[in-house]
C-alpha cells in the first residue's frame, strides 16, 4: 500500500462475532463496522467506526436491553521486530508477518462504551423482578421514595405509615 494512500473496509458484527469472541460483557449483538486504512510514512492508521445496538443484561432486573453503540476509535500499527503494544492505541506487530488480527480490538472498542451502569428506562424493567428486588431491599427509615421511582409498584407504602423502631431513632442521634 503505497503512502499517502486510504482504504476502506466494511463489517457486520452479528451474534455469531460475540459468541466466538466469548467476552464477557457482550454477548449478543448487531454492530456495523467502517474502517478507513491509511498508510503514511510511518505508521497505518485505522479509524474504526462502529454503529448498532448490543444486547446487555439490565443491572436492576437483569433482562436483556438494547444498547446502542455509536464510537469512532483510533488505532496506529507500526512495523518492528517483534509484537508489542507501546500505548493503549499504538501496537508494533513483526514486519515479516505484516499483518493483525483485529477483532478483539472491535469487542474491546464495544465494551469499553458500555457505561458502568446500565438500567432499563423507568417503567421498562421487567415488573416481577422490581416488585421482588423491592420486597428484599433494606431501607432505612429516613429513605425518601427516590428508590421507588425505579419499581413500578403502586402499593409502595409511604414513610409515615411505616412504623419506626426506637434503636434505629437513637443510632440517627449520634449521627448529628
Amino acid at each position: 500500500m503505497p503512502v499517502g494512500t486510504s482504504i476502506a473496509h466494511e463489517y457486520r458484527l452479528d451474534n455469531e462475532f460475540f459468541a466466538n469472541i466469548d467476552g464477557p460483557e457482550v454477548q449478543r449483538g448487531k454492530v456495523d463496522v467502517a474502517l478507513t486504512v491509511k498508510r503514511t510514512a510511518t505508521v497505518f492508521e485505522l479509524n474504526f467506526d462502529l454503529n448498532g445496538i448490543i444486547y446487555i443484561p439490565c443491572d436492576r432486573c437483569l433482562d436483556d436491553m438494547d444498547f446502542n453503540i455509536d464510537t469512532n476509535e483510533l488505532l496506529y500499527i507500526k512495523l518492528g521486530h517483534e509484537y508489542r503494544e507501546e500505548s493503549d492505541n499504538m501496537i508494533i506487530i513483526p514486519e515479516d508477518e505484516g499483518e493483525i488480527n483485529i477483532a478483539w480490538f472491535l469487542y474491546e472498542f464495544i465494551a469499553l462504551s458500555i457505561p458502568i451502569k446500565h438500567t432499563h428506562p423507568y417503567g421498562k424493567c421487567n415488573k416481577e423482578m422490581s416488585e421482588r428486588l423491592q420486597k428484599m431491599s433494606a431501607r432505612s427509615i429516613d429513605d425518601d421514595d427516590e428508590d421507588d421511582m425505579f419499581f413500578d409498584n403502586d402499593d409502595a407504602t409511604t414513610n409515615e405509615e411505616q412504623p419506626t423502631d426506637p434503636r434505629w431513632d437513637a443510632l440517627k442521634k449520634l449521627k448529628r
